[in-house]
């Protein structure tokens, strides 16, 4: 084997392991796209667990979320303020940040 295929023997897992740091679901800033990722994508972004993580590939099935509102309609026990933490911690839907109120709706009474 020559040297230079020697020196490509050594840098390969330098190389698959850059190719696997960067992957194609991952906006600048390490921001995460909720139709792009798959499980451990998702699960990367802080406030999902597994348990999240499936229910919104289960969801993702049926087609993509079109919008943050979407996404809140589609997955149950899910709400606003939910909503918000995930954007905050970097999910995005389309690109996008979750632009509604971190509150959510005003109490009944």
């Amino acid at each position: 084997m020559s040297s230079r295929h020697r020196s490509f023997a050594r840098l390969a897992p330098w190389i698959a392991g850059l190719v696997i740091a960067l992957p194609a679901w991952a906006l600048p800033g390490g921001l995460v796209d909720l139709n792009l990722a798959n499980q451990a994508e998702l699960e990367m972004v802080k406030g999902i667990g597994p348990q999240l993580s499936e229910r919104i590939l289960h969801e993702r099935a049926d087609g993509p979320f079109a919008s943050w509102e979407d996404f809140i309609a589609r997955l149950k026990g899910l709400g606003p303020s939910h909503a918000a933490r995930l954007s905050a911690a970097g999910l995005r839907v389309g690109g996008q940040p979750y632009a509604g109120s971190a509150r959510g709706r005003e109490p009944t009474k």
